[in-house]
């Protein structure tokens, strides 16, 4: 496990290298600088490169790539919208020493870039770094619209100038890299959207500030396979379908009677050794008939062929038995549903897991979820957290990770679903890194729900269930991915590859 640095993280991190480590600030840039040039070699062997440098140090990491890569035989131009005889500090300093190493420099005012840039087929962007803030303003605009319009492999030095380093939130304009080369660890931004995506393919580059100063606890997670590995539940030899974890599923409607299978497929592959159904009677035929290993029992409904209120009192009755539920998938919002998905949040003494429905169940009501005692886990996308905390879609996805914590807590876990998850728990954040857009369909957060019931089920506690659940649902979808192409996958081809993400996670451990 490793830890993505905010700006203020990273900030700290050199200075304790500083106090700490007998090495200057004037000598990590160098650092950065040689590893920045390096990487752009290797990447890009051929062409010559075009550095455009902003004044402060992210500009001063492109200028001692510039030297490096011009000592080198590369042949090497610096644009750049400031004087370098200008600039102070230690980005000043490499600036000059730059120039005076022979690199051609060329200060141009905002106007000229496009026609500067359009003949490089390499440019290192190096115009503003972690301490970038919106908006982006002229002439450093027009640089960037610039190397947008060359067609050029471009290469951000730390972070692509326009993102925020804190959220990954870019500005109107932002640099749009094929590789990003980022110093000591990645940034916050390079993990979530849309940094994410401006980031192209991330690379680390180790500068010589050692690990155990770039963050800590509190800080944004990003967990590797054996991180994963170690949760994953193993069956004893001596076990048994009820030793293995009982997961009762609370889904389903006339209109959805899909959700529920789903997340049954979900919580089966997950390893639980015994999954029910509890429906809405009419569906009961439908969802028995698409699965032949789990349990369907069918209740009593309303003519929407909801669930019917009454129905509460049987399904708590019915909970004692099971090791942990999951509620929502395919409800509906319907009148008897609603209550009987208040009424199961607030009674229910089961781990839990509340999904969809069950969340849009909820609004106004976020505060019956937040006084639960026994395990909970939430897995809203956008809109279903953003109805829950009164906001809207647009402010969650501008600040994912201050949104998520709001709706966790010691044995309340909370999974933002969306490229990239982020699960909050016990005062930590993980983002997970696998999946892609070919989970983007319907019907594959039933399966989601499934999955982290059974992990439940299985033992985990809330934080560990949602962060193995989400990793590997998002596997098994990268996996059905390699073999169905991301535009064909869809929900139900998802549970048949979770065998193969959890297999490799065995080989790991």
């Amino acid at each position: 496990m490793i830890y993505a640095l905010t700006e203020q993280t990273a900030r700290v991190a050199e200075e304790r290298a500083v106090a700490e480590l007998d090495v200057s600030l004037a000598e990590l840039m160098q650092h950065a600088g040689r590893a920045l040039a390096e990487e752009v070699s290797l990447r890009t062997p051929h062409g010559a490169i075009a550095v455009v440098a902003g004044k402060g140090n992210n500009g001063g990491d492109g200028w001692v790539a510039a030297e490096h890569l011009h000592r080198g035989g590369r042949e090497v131009c610096v644009f750049t919208p400031e004087d370098p005889d200008a600039l102070t500090g230690i980005s000043g300093d490499a600036a000059r020493a730059t120039r005076a190493a022979g690199v051609t420099i060329t200060v141009l005012p905002d106007e000229m870039a496009f026609d500067a840039l359009a003949d490089f087929p390499v440019i290192i962007d190096a115009l503003f770094g972690i301490g970038f803030r919106s908006p982006m303003r002229q002439p450093y605009l027009s640089w960037i619209e610039a190397m947008s319009a060359s067609g050029a492999t471009i290469v951000s030095a730390d972070i692509p100038s326009g993102v925020e380093a804190d959220t990954g939130a870019a500005s109107g304009v932002a640099v749009q890299a094929d590789f990003t080369v980022t110093f000591s660890a990645p940034k916050v931004g390079l993990v979530t959207y849309p940094g994410a995506t401006h980031a192209g393919q991330m690379v680390v580059a180790d500068i010589g500030i050692p690990w155990e100063l770039l963050g800590g606890p509190g800080d944004v997670e990003l967990w590797d396979a054996s991180d994963y590995a170690t949760l994953v539940p193993r069956p004893a030899r001596d076990a048994h379908k009820n030793s293995r974890g009982r997961v009762l599923i609370v889904a389903g409607s006339g209109s959805f009677p899909g959700a529920a299978v789903l997340a049954a497929m979900g919580a089966q592959r997950m390893g639980a050794g015994y999954v029910t159904l509890a429906v809405p009677e009419s569906i009961a035929p439908i969802v028995q008939g698409k699965l032949t290993s789990a349990v369907v029992v069918g209740l009593p409904e309303n003519p929407s062929h909801t669930l019917a209120s009454r129905v509460t009192e049987e399904i708590l009755d019915v909970a004692r038995e099971f090791d942990a539920v999951v509620l929502g998938p395919g409800m509906t919002v319907a009148h008897g549903a609603v209550l009987v998905a208040r009424k199961l949040v607030s009674e229910l003494a089961a781990p839990l897991v509340v999904d969809a429905d069950g969340l849009n169940a909820l609004v106004d009501a976020a505060g019956v979820l937040m006084a639960r005692r026994a395990p909970t886990v939430v897995t809203p996308h956008p809109g279903e957290l953003a109805r829950l905390l009164d906001t809207t879609s647009a402010e969650i996805q501008a600040d994912r990770l201050s949104y998520v914590s709001r709706l966790s807590g010691p044995r309340f876990a909370c999974v933002l679903k969306g490229a990239h998850s982020v699960i909050a728990g016990r005062d930590r954040r993980i983002v997970n890194l696998s999946g892609g857009p070919a989970l983007a369909t319907a019907g594959t957060g039933d399966v989601l729900a499934g999955m982290i019931g059974a992990l439940l089920a299985q033992g985990l506690e809330p934080l560990e269930a949602g962060v193995l659940g989400a990793y590997v649902h998002g596997r098994a979808g990268d996996l059905a991915a390699d073999t169905l192409t991301e535009i064909s996958v869809i929900a139900e081809d998802v549970p048949a590859y979770i065998p193969a993400a959890i297999a490799e996670l065995l080989d790991e451990y």
